[in-house]
C-alpha cells in the first residue's frame, strides 16, 4: 500500500490564538498518522485556549514557544524554517495574518514563516465582520499572490453563538489540501469524473429501491484525484462533504446518473464508476403515494441501462475508463468477465460480504484487475489509501501510452 505525500515529511504546525485551536489537536494527529514528523509551534495567545503539554504528547517533538532561550538552538527561527518541508498555520488569525503579509518578525511562528523556503498553508478562522474586513480581505489576497496556499473558512457556526464565514476548515479538509501540496501532481491537466453513492429508484412519491452503497469510496478516489492535480467531476446521489476542489453533480436515479455520466464522458479524460447504479428499476412509479388500505402493490421491474458498458462501447483511445465491482461470491472470475465485457481498463473489485469491507464501512480490501496484468490485492486499508492504489494504477495506465 503506497504511504501519504506526508509520509516523512517535516512539517511545521503553527497555532495562534483564537478559539479554534482547539482542532489544532485534531490536525496534529492526522499528520501524524499520515507518517508526517510534526513540529508544533505556539504563539503566547495560543496558549490561552489549548495546552502546549496535549500538543507536545501528540507530536514528533516537544512544542516550541519562545524566539530566545531556546534548548534545541540558539537561532530556532532559521533551523525550524530551514527543515521544514511543509508550514501550517491553523488557526491563523487576523493579527497573524496581517504580521504575515508585512514580514513583522516579532514571535518564533512569525519568523519561522519570514525563514523557509518551505510551502505555506494558511488556515484562517475568525468572526465572520472579521475575515470581511477590507484589511483582512486585502491581506489573504496577497498572501495568495505570493504562493501561499488559503484554505478557505467555512460558513458555519461561531464562537460567539452567531453563524457565518469565518469556521475554521475541517481537518480532514486541511490534510486532503497539505497533501495536494506536497504530493505527486502526476494527473495536472488530467480532467477526471467519477461516480458515487447508489441509485434510488422511485416506486412512487415517497418509496423507492435503493442499495447499501454510501459513496465513501468514490468520494476518496475524487479526493486522490483532485489531489494529484487533477480537474475532478464528482456525479453523486449522497451528500457527503464535497472534497476541496471538487464540483459535484447531483443525481438521485440511474437515468439521471447515466445522462451526467454520458455527457461528462465526452470532454473528461478518465472516468471511474464508482456509484452501484440499480439493476433494476419500476416500469411505473405511481405520482402519488400508494396507500396501504389500497392492497399489496404490483411491482413490475425493468432494467436499467449499463451506464459503464454504454462508455466503455464508445470510449476514445486515449479515455482510462475504471469500473466497480460489487461481489459475494467468485470474485475474480466475476470481476475479469466484466473488464472484458465492458472494455475498462481497470476494475476494482471487492467482496462486500467480507468483514470491514464495502458498503458504509471505512475501510476496504479490493482486487485491481488490468487486462495485460496480475491482479493486486490491497488487504483491508482505508479507503483514502484503496483510492491513492486506483489513481497509482490509473497514473501506470496513463503512463504506458
Amino acid at each position: 500500500m503506497s504511504a501519504s505525500p506526508l509520509a516523512g515529511k517535516r512539517v511545521v504546525l503553527g497555532v495562534t490564538g483564537g478559539i479554534a485551536a482547539y482542532k489544532a489537536i485534531e490536525i496534529l494527529r492526522r499528520l501524524v498518522d499520515a507518517g508526517a514528523h510534526v513540529v508544533p509551534i505556539m504563539t503566547d495567545a495560543a496558549q490561552h485556549f489549548v495546552g502546549a503539554t496535549t500538543l507536545s504528547a501528540l507530536a514528533s517533538e516537544p512544542v516550541q514557544t519562545k524566539l530566545w532561550n531556546n534548548p534545541t538552538t540558539a537561532i530556532p527561527h532559521t533551523k525550524v524554517g530551514q527543515g521544514a518541508d511543509l508550514i501550517i498555520v491553523a488557526p491563523a488569525t487576523a493579527k497573524s495574518i496581517a504580521a504575515y503579509r508585512m514580514g513583522y518578525s516579532h514571535d518564533l511562528l512569525q519568523n519561522t514563516l519570514i525563514a523557509t523556503r518551505a510551502p505555506v498553508v494558511l488556515c484562517p478562522a475568525m468572526h465572520t465582520e472579521m475575515w470581511e474586513h477590507p484589511s483582512v480581505v486585502d491581506n489573504v489576497a496577497t498572501l495568495r499572490k505570493r504562493g501561499v496556499q488559503i484554505v478557505e473558512p467555512e460558513y458555519g457556526r461561531l464562537a460567539g453563538g452567531d453563524t457565518g464565514a469565518g469556521r475554521l476548515a475541517d481537518p480532514a479538509t486541511i490534510l486532503d489540501i497539505a497533501e495536494r501540496v506536497v504530493g505527486p501532481a502526476d494527473l495536472t491537466g488530467v480532467r477526471v469524473v467519477v461516480s458515487a453513492g447508489g441509485t434510488r429508484e422511485p416506486i412512487d412519491a415517497v418509496r423507492v429501491i435503493a442499495n447499501r452503497s454510501s459513496g465513501k469510496q468514490g468520494y476518496a478516489v475524487a479526493t486522490e484525484a483532485v489531489a494529484r492535480g487533477a480537474e475532478v467531476t464528482l456525479v453523486s446521489t449522497v451528500g457527503l462533504p464535497t472534497p476541496a476542489g471538487v464540483q459535484v453533480i447531483a443525481v438521485e436515479s440511474a437515468a439521471e446518473m447515466q445522462e451526467a455520466m454520458e455527457r461528462a464522458a465526452i470532454n473528461h479524460d478518465v472516468i471511474v464508476m464508482a456509484a452501484a447504479v440499480a439493476d433494476f428499476r419500476p416500469v411505473h412509479a405511481a405520482s402519488g403515494k400508494i396507500k396501504k388500505g389500497d392492497g399489496v402493490p404490483e411491482i413490475v421491474l425493468q432494467q436499467t441501462p449499463d451506464i459503464l458498458a454504454g462508455i466503455g462501447a464508445r470510449k476514445r483511445n486515449d479515455h482510462v475508463l475504471v469500473g466497480f465491482a460489487a461481489e459475494t461470491a467468485n470474485l475474480v472470475d466475476n470481476a475479469k468477465e466484466k473488464l472484458e465485457r465492458k472494455r475498462l481498463d481497470l476494475i476494482v473489485a471487492n467482496d462486500v460480504s467480507a468483514s470491514g469491507v464495502g458498503f458504509a464501512h471505512d475501510t476496504n480490501a479490493v482486487t485491481l484487475l488490468r487486462p495485460d496484468a496480475k491482479p493486486v490485492e490491497i488487504d483491508l486499508a482505508t479507503k483514502r489509501e484503496v483510492a491513492r492504489a486506483i489513481i497509482n494504477a490509473v497514473v501506470d495506465i496513463r503512463n504506458a501510452r
